[in-house]
């Protein structure tokens, strides 16, 4: 075989195994994924006087607890949305100096109050209630 022929199978071989591996492929709604929805049923409260949820303490703070991120916003009101990206379910980030949430993946960002501010995602977060008593957070839905 000479170099030629060599080549060209290799080139057949690649574009043989594509094929293959792709045969199986497909395409799905990425935006009705079961994780790129917020979850339901959501009632728990967080003891704020645990050290474990001390970056809840200051304003600008954020942590993740059952399945979405809570956060303590520069003005000082609690909100909680889901955690995860309605494009493609990655986990978001708390950015308060922006007041936003954002997505590390694609770069989608949404307001506190969950709206999409910059795509790809199309679809706004999952928001859910909070209520102060004293040291303990309630986030229901």
């Amino acid at each position: 075989m000479d170099r030629k022929d060599f080549l060209n199978s290799m080139g057949m071989s690649a574009a043989a195994f594509a094929l293959l591996n792709c045969m199986g492929c497909k395409k799905t709604d990425i935006g009705s994924s079961p994780d790129t929805i917020g979850p339901s049923g959501i009632n728990f409260t967080i003891d704020l006087s645990l050290a474990a949820n001390s970056a809840l303490l200051g304003n600008g703070g954020s942590l993740i607890s059952n399945g979405l991120i809570v956060a303590r916003t520069k003005t000082g009101s609690y909100i909680a949305v889901q955690r995860s990206c309605t494009h493609e379910s990655y986990t978001l980030t708390y950015q308060s100096p922006n007041s936003r949430f954002y997505c590390p993946n694609h770069g989608a960002t949404f307001s506190e109050g969950g709206a999409v501010t910059n795509g790809p995602a199309t679809r706004s977060l999952t928001v859910y209630n909070t209520t102060l008593t004293g040291t303990s957070l309630r986030v229901y839905s």
